[in-house]
């Protein structure tokens, strides 16, 4: 059975950083996605950031680029996502997800889903 296990959430002062790990228990064949994503209370779910399983493609949400960077361990299963100078409007629940089923990462159509790690930025 796979799992994705997200860390790194807490609580910080507006400019501050925090990086998410996300451990997935399986190491995925093939070609394909593995991001993160948020939802904040009353707001729908957003695609942050993405990145392949083979080969160097990172993909951003407009809210994020240049602040957050998604990265990868594949020796040790893991995804990060350092986020730097973050906002208030960052808090949010951050969750990993992986293997894309659909054509658009954004989208939100991924096969294995965490539980999710909180992310709250206070001014």
């Amino acid at each position: 059975q796979v799992q994705l296990v997200e860390s790194g959430g807490g609580s910080v002062l507006a400019g501050g950083f925090l990086n998410l790990s996300c451990v997935h228990s399986v190491y995925f064949h093939g070609n394909t996605h593995i991001a993160w994503f948020r939802q904040a209370p009353g707001k729908e779910r957003e695609g942050v950031a993405a990145i392949r399983s083979v080969g160097e493609n990172t993909y951003y949400a407009d809210s994020v680029k240049g602040r957050f960077t998604i990265s990868r361990d594949i020796a040790n299963r893991v995804v990060y996502l350092q986020m730097n100078s973050l906002k208030p409007e960052d808090t949010a629940m951050y969750y990993c997800a992986a293997v894309l089923r659909g054509d658009i990462w954004y989208k939100g159509d991924f096969l294995y889903w965490g539980q999710g790690t909180q992310v709250t930025v206070s001014s």
